[in-house]
């Protein structure tokens, strides 16, 4: 018989049941980037039955990102605070709403709360589900089931779009975005009833001392972590790996590919998607070998390496074939999913009792790399402008392309210098006296 403080009784790491909590769990992130890529396939809908411009779409698509960068290091906080069961379940919920508000939407501002409702309860998916693979999983499985988590909603953003565009054509977006609020709810309901906090009875999970118990204990600690150099060290490593894709592959890639070789929008789409799909393949592979080698350091400086590398040959190089360029978009992808290894090293260099908050931190800065840098592209393009116009619409030169883009190339190159001086933890937490 266990006694409430014992071990006995506790399930092992990784067990069947982890498994299972760690599946339920990377499911909302997978639906937080089936609602990322909706919006694309309903456009020209979207655009008639609310009666707005190109613009008025555009922020209607992007409030869901505002809302979900900005909570991304309050909502680390509450998962320290109250568990990542309970915030991962509501936070489904209020997606459900959301998605249900926009899905019934008779004016744009009601599209633009439900929008914003799905961008909140979208929020914790990731972060959650990392906390509970860092509680229900051995510390050497962690980049793995990150990268096994990241693979997750890059599946689901490329199968839903080649899903979703068909699926609006035969039931309109309203029908479609109704059943996703009822799939959320499902969601919700599955891992309030599955998914624990932690392995052990109630009274052992009641007994555990890494929770944090008052908010000044956990404003303390997430104050300490903000002041470490070490972690943001490893948080812009992790923006500079990712950035190049969030601002290629979720923008600017389509018309450069169009540019460069004359593409139509479809195909230049296709290709482009190579990214994304790269980094789904990579992302798993990363963090298993690294946990596999036991090494954080050397894994994270060859991704380095490689993706400003491909970057380059991508953008700078004059004379690519397109076959050529496919395998350098794809590799670009794989090479940036190294990544995973900054979550795992974030981990290993602070307290178990602000995890949630430090990885809310990483995300918070890995997210808003593409929001700086998507823009900063757009910037430069302008200013190389040289007047123009087709359709309405301003049309960029390769040349200008090239030196917007580069813009990207510089920023992966940081990671050159953050990788280097990033720290090694050879994949366990390093000694309580040097954690943040």
């Amino acid at each position: 018989m266990s006694s409430d403080n014992g071990t006995a009784g506790v399930p092992p790491p990784g067990g069947p049941r982890a498994w299972v909590i760690w599946a339920l769990a990377a499911s909302t992130f997978g639906y937080a980037f089936f609602q990322r890529v909706a919006p694309s396939v309903m456009v020209a809908d979207l655009m008639r039955d609310f009666a707005v411009g190109a613009a008025v779409l555009g922020n209607l698509s992007a409030i869901y990102f505002y809302s979900y960068s900005a909570l991304q290091i309050p909502i680390g906080a509450l998962l320290d605070r109250w568990g990542p069961r309970a915030m991962i379940s509501i936070s489904i919920a209020v997606a459900a709403v959301g998605s249900l508000l926009f899905a019934t939407a008779t004016t744009i501002a009601l599209a633009y709360f439900g929008r914003l409702l799905v961008g909140v309860g979208s929020a914790v998916a990731f972060v959650g589900t990392l906390t509970l693979v860092a509680r229900w999983f051995p510390a050497n499985r962690f980049a793995f089931l990150s990268g096994m988590t990241m693979m997750v909603a890059m599946v689901s953003a490329v199968g839903s779009q080649a899903l979703l565009s068909r699926l609006v054509a035969i039931t309109g977006w309203r029908t479609l975005m109704t059943g996703g609020a009822g799939v959320a709810a499902v969601l919700a309901a599955a891992i309030w009833l599955v998914v624990r906090d932690r392995p052990g009875t109630p009274a052992q999970r009641a007994a555990d001392g890494a929770r944090i118990e008052s908010w000044s204990e956990l404003r303390r600690g997430v104050m300490i972590a903000l002041g470490s150099w070490r972690l943001w060290n490893i948080a812009l490593l992790g923006a500079s790996l990712t950035g190049p894709l969030l601002t290629f592959a979720g923008l600017w890639g389509v018309p450069y590919l169009k540019v460069r070789y004359g593409l139509n929008t479809a195909d230049a789409a296709s290709i482009n998607s190579l990214m994304f799909i790269g980094w789904a393949i990579g992302a798993p592979v990363a963090g298993w070998l690294s946990d596999h080698i036991g090494r954080r350091k050397p894994p994270l400086m060859v991704a380095a390496f490689l993706n400003t590398a491909l970057l380059a040959a991508m953008i700078l190089i004059p004379s690519v074939p397109l076959g050529v360029m496919m395998v350098l978009i794809f590799l670009t992808g794989a090479a940036g999913a190294g990544m995973v290894s900054c979550l795992a090293v974030a981990k290993e260099i602070t307290s178990p009792r602000i995890h949630g908050a430090v990885i809310g931190l990483v995300n918070c800065i890995t997210v808003s790399s593409g929001a700086l840098l998507q823009p900063v592209v757009g910037l430069v393009l302008d200013r190389f402008w040289d007047g123009t116009m087709e359709n309405g619409a301003r049309v960029y030169g390769l040349a200008d392309y090239r030196i917007a883009l580069g813009v990207i190339v510089a920023f992966a190159a940081l990671a050159l210098i953050t990788s280097l001086l990033s720290e090694e933890t050879r994949c366990q937490p390093v000694d309580a006296d040097r954690q943040v």
